[in-house]
This record gives C-alpha cells, structure tokens and sequence, in this order.
C-alpha cells in the first residue's frame, strides 16, 4: 500500500521568514500601511484564531491585488530570502527512494511555492503541491489535504502530514490525518526538533 509524506512548506522544509516579512510590508506600503516588525508577522502566519487578511491588511478578505504585490515581491527576492532547513533534501531523498509520495501543502501562493521550491532543488520530488489559491478554504480548513488525496488516489490512513504550526495541525485534524509537529519552524509549540528525530518516525510510520 502506497503512502504519502504531506509537508507544509514554510518552516517545515524551508526558512522564508525573511522574503515573508518584507513581502507582507511591502504590501502593507502600497496600501499606505507603516510596516509590521518580524515578530508580529512570524505570529500571525500561524494563528488559527485571526482573519489574516485583517491581521495584515486591515480588510476583511484579501484581494487579487494582494496575491500580486506579494507574489510579485516573494518572486524577486526569494534567492536572497529563503534557506532550505539542513538534512530535508537528504529525508526527502530517502522517502521517495523507499517508494513513499511526496506532497506539500502551503497556505502560500502557487507561483511562490514553485519559484521557491524549484530554487532550493527539491520541486521534483514531490508529486503534487497544493497551494492556497488552489483550494476554496487555506489551512486550518482540510481543502488541501483532501485535494491531494484525490490526486494521489489514497485514502487519509494511507497520509501522514508534517507541519510547524497550529494551522497544519488543525488541517490534519480536520481531514482526519495523522500529524507530526516540528519545532524548527516558526512555532514555539513542543515537537519533533531533529530531522534524524523525524526520519525515525517517518520510518515507523512509512513501515520502511
């Protein structure tokens, strides 16, 4: 039975904080908004309890204009702004040496997430991504986790998901699929705080 390594992207398999910040404060200038501090913005990325859209924007819902000033910027400075956490290429090497899917899920935009992805030279490892401008609802909501799903043709036993933040706990819990938190991220939530610490359970889980 074939299964499938769900990862989310931002602080679980790169460090982007530095391209994230300055894209959401570029954004917030051209709206006419004095900029956020990195703290603020690393916080509000991963909470579950606020309209992000408000948190940053101060509107109720983003806008296409949004998408496209923060892709914008991310596209032109992510090769100066995003590191790939040490040891991830090597553990997504093995997994799919060892015949298992690879998938990511990020609440971030698709043309971000493959310029990024491709950049640090793992984009081909994985057999779908899936982004928020894919799905109707980002995370917490489970839109993500049930597209790739479908597209990979297994069930949510067959799935694992790996993430830094309540958010992706949240998305696992609500598509009813197993979940390992990481504490290398931007999350200050007890986890797994080692890449040698997940592989073990990723081996466990993958019956590797």
């Amino acid at each position: 039975m074939n299964k499938a390594v769900i990862f989310d992207m931002d602080g679980t398999l790169q460090d982007s904080s530095g391209v994230i910040v300055g894209a959401i404060n570029s954004v917030r200038q051209k709206l006419g908004l004095s900029p956020m501090n990195i703290e603020d913005i690393l916080k509000g990325i991963n909470n579950p309890n606020i309209n992000p859209a408000k948190y940053f924007y101060e509107t109720n819902s983003f806008l296409p204009k949004h998408q496209e000033w923060f892709s914008s910027y991310y596209n032109d400075n992510y090769a100066i702004g995003i590191r790939l956490y040490e040891g991830i290429k090597e553990l997504l090497i093995w997994l799919k040496n060892s015949g298992c899917y690879l998938a990511v899920a990020t609440n971030g935009y698709r043309s971000s997430a493959k310029s990024s992805l491709e950049y640090l030279g793992i984009y081909e490892y994985f057999d779908t991504i899936v982004s928020y401008d894919d799905v109707a609802n980002g995370k917490p909501a489970p839109d993500m986790l049930f597209e790739i799903l479908d597209r990979l043709n297994i069930t949510n036993k067959q799935a694992i998901f790996v993430g830094d933040s309540e958010l992706d706990r949240l998305a696992a819990q609500n598509a009813n699929i197993e979940f390992i938190y990481v504490s290398w991220g931007y999350s200050d939530t007890n986890g797994v705080g080692t890449i040698s610490q997940l592989k073990r359970l990723l081996k466990s889980w993958c019956n590797i």
